[in-house]
């Protein structure tokens, strides 16, 4: 069934209200954008200059002969923005994602203008029930031994090099000070040559291959290694490129003992090593607080998924689970086999949407709650986050930026976000019942892990609904250990674990903070960002750091 309402100028056909789906044929007649265009000259015409009259004095079919082609397009636009304001006023739309808007007809001035109009709603999202939360806050201690555990890897970071003798050969853990020139195809490249490069052996700064090669040089040795760029190397001249170094080695030193006393703290500018104690304690205690809230988090977020079930908007889903399957696949390329990982994540697609269906869902029961009970971001915060935000770019780019999120609300939106789920969160805990227990560090991180692991299962019957002619995926036995690992040390053989997607849900932005829509028919783009890899190129094959695991910023 069509609805037909009107509008001054405007007359507008409902064509689809099929769930979430709405869709409208807007008409815009020729009367309302001459209208404009006439509002247009008036406007114009005190500045407007032209051979044979005073200023000002230009008449305006004149003004229409010379712009009227750019002023009819500018009146349609405007037209077409204020119809679908006047749209989604007049029938309490709450769009989910900006409107799709396209021009039906080949428009030509002194015509009607035949305009489609495309959206996704949000959903009645039921009012979530906060009463009778109750919550375990697991805690772990900073005790002595911690601090030291952490003061002995500073030690090994501060490392102080002595010269070796003469005919010591280079192993693991020695340093290496040379002179190097790269090549490709025999030519050297730009930023490829240096004097008195100094790198660790097994530091892994440098490209794959080429700390290995340098293994048993000796002083005053010259050699000549091979290695091979990655495919994602930052200079894009060079990505997988094969490369020679003519080495010239001029010193091999080895590492001297580090005390942590008095004097190690003072080099590192503070006044005694009970203050750098004190400085390690925190750093320790925030680590681990970030820990704990990370798992009362996601215990909270499972009791409320638990209780809601609704219909979310394909496209937050589908905007969702792409940036989780972008991230995963870019995981999955550093693997030791790319094309079986990212075979072994194909077959997990499915549980990989429904997870973002579940984050979606939870993102809108988050926003439901925060509008309920009054949370807010001031702008005092927002002015904050868009300056912070703004310092990834560089000084000719961040005006641009700043200004940028003040005209997009979505833009805006997504800025926002993750700060207002956080403040949520924490009107969330200060409603629930919660006891304390005190546990050790292993035994909490193990309780994160299977948080990750139960919410890859749950995705699981989600996803074979969806796609019933896929079998369903053997649950993965990844070691946790390994899983628990150092960022910087990508797992080696394995594709990434589904537990990583899962672990987002305790970051993801409330998705109801994206439903205003940008008022602007064309989306402007923020400046894009400096590649980290355009930095430092004069050091030969400096290696990129993994990518931090999975769909997910760290918690705290």
């Amino acid at each position: 069934m069509k609805f037909y309402f009107e509008s001054v100028g405007m007359q507008t056909v409902e064509t689809l209200n099929e769930g979430l789906k709405r869709a409208y044929t807007m008409t815009i007649t020729a009367k309302d954008i001459d209208a404009k265009v006439d509002a247009e000259v008036k406007r114009v015409a005190p500045q407007v200059r032209m051979p044979g009259f005073r200023p000002g004095k230009v008449p305006a079919n004149l003004i229409r002969k010379m712009h009227g082609e750019a002023l009819s397009q500018d009146a349609l636009n405007n037209s077409i923005r204020e119809g679908v304001d006047s749209l989604i006023a007049e029938h309490k739309l709450r769009p989910a994602m900006q409107p799709s808007v396209e021009l039906k007809n080949d428009y030509e001035p002194g015509k009607d203008a035949e305009i489609a109009v495309e959206l996704e709603v949000l959903p009645d999202v039921p009012t979530p029930s906060i009463d009778g939360l109750t919550l375990e806050r697991l805690t772990v201690p900073a005790d002595e031994s911690v601090i030291d555990e952490q003061l002995e890897t500073l030690a090994g970071q501060q490392k102080q090099f002595e010269d070796a003798p003469k005919t010591r050969k280079a192993k693991e853990g020695d340093q290496v000070v040379m002179d190097f020139v790269g090549k490709v195809d025999g030519t050297a490249f730009d930023g490829g040559t240096g004097e008195d490069m100094a790198v660790e052996i097994g530091s892994g700064r440098l490209i794959p291959g080429f700390e290995d090669q340098i293994v048993g040089v000796k002083a005053g040795e010259e050699k000549t290694i091979t290695v091979t760029f990655p495919e994602d190397y930052g200079a894009k001249e060079l990505a997988g490129k094969e490369a020679t170094f003519d080495l010239t080695i001029k010193a091999v030193k080895v590492a001297g003992e580090t005390k942590v006393d008095d004097d190690f703290a003072k080099n590192l500018g503070l006044e005694s090593l009970e203050q750098l104690r004190e400085l390690m304690k925190g750093q320790v205690e925030q680590e681990l607080n970030g820990l704990t809230r990370t798992h009362m988090k996601r215990k909270l977020l499972d009791q409320l998924a638990a209780g809601h079930d609704f219909p979310v908007p394909p496209t937050m889903v589908e905007q969702e689970f792409q940036q989780i399957w972008h991230q995963l696949e870019h995981e999955a390329s550093h693997e030791e086999d790319p094309e079986a990982a990212k075979k072994e994540l194909e077959n997990d697609r499915d549980e990989y949407r429904a997870i973002a269906e579940r984050r979606v869902r939870l993102g809108l029961l988050l926003s439901e709650i925060g509008q309920e009970n009054g949370v807010e971001v001031t702008q005092q915060e927002m002015s904050r986050l868009i300056m912070q935000a703004a310092q990834q770019y560089g000084p000719e780019d961040r005006e641009r930026f700043i200004q940028y999120v003040q005209q997009e609300p979505m833009a805006a939106a997504q800025l926002r976000a993750p700060l207002y789920e956080d403040k949520v969160v924490d009107f969330l805990f200060e409603k629930a019942e919660i006891t304390d227990r005190e546990v050790t560090r292993e035994e909490l991180e193990a309780a994160i892990e299977a948080e990750d692991e139960a919410e890859a299962e749950k995705a699981k019957p989600a996803a074979k609904k969806k796609a019933p002619a896929k079998k369903a995926t053997a649950k993965k036995t990844d070691d946790k250990a390994d899983e628990a690992k150092s960022e910087e040390k990508p797992a080696a053989k394995k594709a990434p674990a589904k537990k990583a997607a899962a672990k987002a849900d305790t970051d993801e932005e409330p998705a109801a903070e994206k439903k205003a829509p940008a008022k602007k028919a064309a989306a402007k783009k923020a400046p894009a960002k400096k590649s980290d890899d355009s930095e430092g190129e004069k050091k030969p094959a400096a290696k990129k750091a993994p990518a931090k695991k999975a769909a997910a910023k760290k918690e705290g």
